[in-house]
């Protein structure tokens, strides 16, 4: 086979591997819509579920992207997002202010981010360890501090009135285009994307050309703290309460529903920004498809084993041209 072939093959593998996650997003979609009416349920209960779960997944995936762009992961955000949230309940509930709130949601968001990238830093250690440490630590305060001032089952809440005129379709898809047009343009238009996919793809070629590894960390972790802020305050939107288990799993769903998106688990130049979005509501749809579909006694344990096969399904296709002998182009 000719040169020219082999490029042409591994065009049209190329092609066939960015179209899948679109096609598997719209697969899921039918079959939630088929699955719900064949069961007699209300669609529109579900698609509002689905959107509600969603949006906030891909909102703060979409700022975790700049994170496994540069090769690394961050699995304490869903611990950030609760600890966040919490401190916004608390501010509010000190001071009547939602303003006040809403600064502190996205201040300590952030603070908690950079404060992962700056620890790794200082102490030259894989960013990976100062996250789980961070998980650990964040969901611990939260859980105290929620404890203490509402109970471990009630949890604390600010008034529902005080979100309700927010709490529609059109307010968070305004939210969610907003921030995903800005990390798009950051992403694909600026120097800041082009480098952060550099170093993702070869570290030690882009320091040599002069690239600061630690200035590009830190501004991927900062957007990805904005997408934890706005992850909080829609949480806190949908449902005006915090308990111990809010957000606790987006940390490892984010994982997940990026490589859904099409993303390759080792980041580098084949990142794309658009992967947060669509894995985020391709992973929402398959899990509320598994609970329709699976007995609620071993729904839980069965959904992890199809989610992890689907999870190990794209891993194995997103990773076919890594294992061609064509160099990336």
């Amino acid at each position: 086979m000719d040169n020219e072939a082999i490029l042409r093959k591994y065009k049209r593998r190329q092609i066939l591997i960015d179209v899948l996650p679109f096609i598997a997003l719209a697969a899921l979609f039918a079959v939630l819509c088929i699955t719900v009416q064949s069961k007699g349920y209300r669609l529109d209960m579900y698609l509002k579920i689905v959107f509600n779960e969603g949006v906030v997944l891909a909102v703060v995936a979409t700022g975790a992207v700049f994170i496994y762009t540069l090769g690394s992961f961050d699995i304490s955000l869903g611990a950030s997002t609760l600890f966040s949230a919490t401190l916004g309940v608390m501010t509010y509930n000190a001071t009547n202010s939602l303003a006040l709130m809403i600064l502190v949601i996205f201040a300590v968001a952030v603070g908690c981010s950079l404060l992962s990238s700056v620890l790794a830093s200082v102490f030259h250690i894989p960013v990976f360890v100062t996250t789980v440490a961070m998980m650990s630590v964040l969901s611990a305060i939260a859980a105290q501090i929620i404890t203490t001032n509402g109970g471990a089952l009630g949890g604390i809440s600010i008034p529902s009135a005080l979100v309700k005129p927010l709490d529609n379709m059109g307010f968070k898809i305004a939210v969610l285009a907003v921030f995903w047009l800005i990390c798009f343009f950051i992403f694909d238009f600026t120097k800041i994307g082009r480098r952060q996919k550099f170093l993702g793809g070869n570290p030690v070629c882009a320091q040599l050309t002069g690239i600061q590894v630690n200035k590009y960390a830190i501004i991927a972790f900062v957007m990805a703290g904005v997408g934890v802020g706005l992850g909080a305050f829609l949480t806190l939107i949908y449902t005006p309460s915090v308990t111990a288990t809010t957000a606790g799993s987006i940390g490892m769903n984010i994982l997940v529903a990026t490589v859904f998106g099409g993303m390759p688990i080792s980041g580098g130049p084949r990142s794309r920004i658009y992967s947060a979005l669509v894995g985020g509501f391709s992973y929402i749809l398959l899990n509320n498809i598994l609970k329709l579909l699976i007995d609620s006694n071993v729904g839980y344990g069965v959904s992890q084993i199809v989610s992890a096969i689907f999870f190990l399904a794209v891993v194995y296709v997103t990773g076919l041209n890594y294992r061609s002998q064509m160099l990336p182009r």
